[in-house]
């Protein structure tokens, strides 16, 4: 599809799925090269919206590891609304562990930064970040982004697990609204 309709607004087709995939296999050798050897990292996957990537990430993961979710939220809408809530925390301890989080899209930070916070005081060892989308124009955060498959503008995305007031995560490619 070239357009869809969410909602009241309108989007285009702005990222083929073909190279999202490409983007995310880029990314998980580039984590197979830096945890071939060590310790057994836990991948936090950020639900919903990193779901899609999650998966898709993990397809292409060749060393041991293990994987749990958590559930933050910080947008209504289009905008972020600058409060960060957790819905859902760890059950699991992950006190002097290896933590990669793994996030649908970094914007302004402010998700990133805190749950890189709440993980530093629960005693992780190793903190690195991997997101599927870095927006490096609207990031004000001072956590480094370690991994990013590909980078955009400000715009406002849906799809690949993106949403608009919970519509569209299901589509494959990226859309962009016009």
């Amino acid at each position: 599809m070239d357009r869809i309709k969410l909602h009241d607004k309108y989007f285009k087709l702005f990222i083929p799925n073909e190279k999202i995939e490409e983007a995310v296999r880029k990314t998980a050798q580039q984590l197979n090269h830096d945890y071939a050897d060590g310790d057994i990292p836990v991948f936090l996957s950020v639900l919903n919206g990193s779901f899609m990537f999650t998966a898709s990430l993990m397809k292409y993961i060749d060393f041991l590891s293990e994987l749990s979710f958590v559930k933050m939220a910080s947008y209504c809408g289009t905008s972020s609304t600058g409060q960060v809530k957790q819905l859902i925390g760890l059950s699991d301890s992950l006190r002097g562990r290896r933590v990669i989080i793994v996030e649908d899209i970094v914007d302004t930070g402010k998700t990133i930064t805190d749950m890189y916070a709440m993980l530093q005081d629960m005693g992780v060892a190793d903190i690195k970040v991997c997101t599927l989308f870095l927006k490096p124009g609207a990031y004000k955060g001072n956590v480094r982004i370690d991994y990013h498959a590909m980078e955009i503008g400000n715009e406002f995305i849906v799809g690949y697990g993106l949403d608009y007031d919970q519509l569209g995560r299901q589509l494959q490619d990226i859309y962009i609204v016009e």
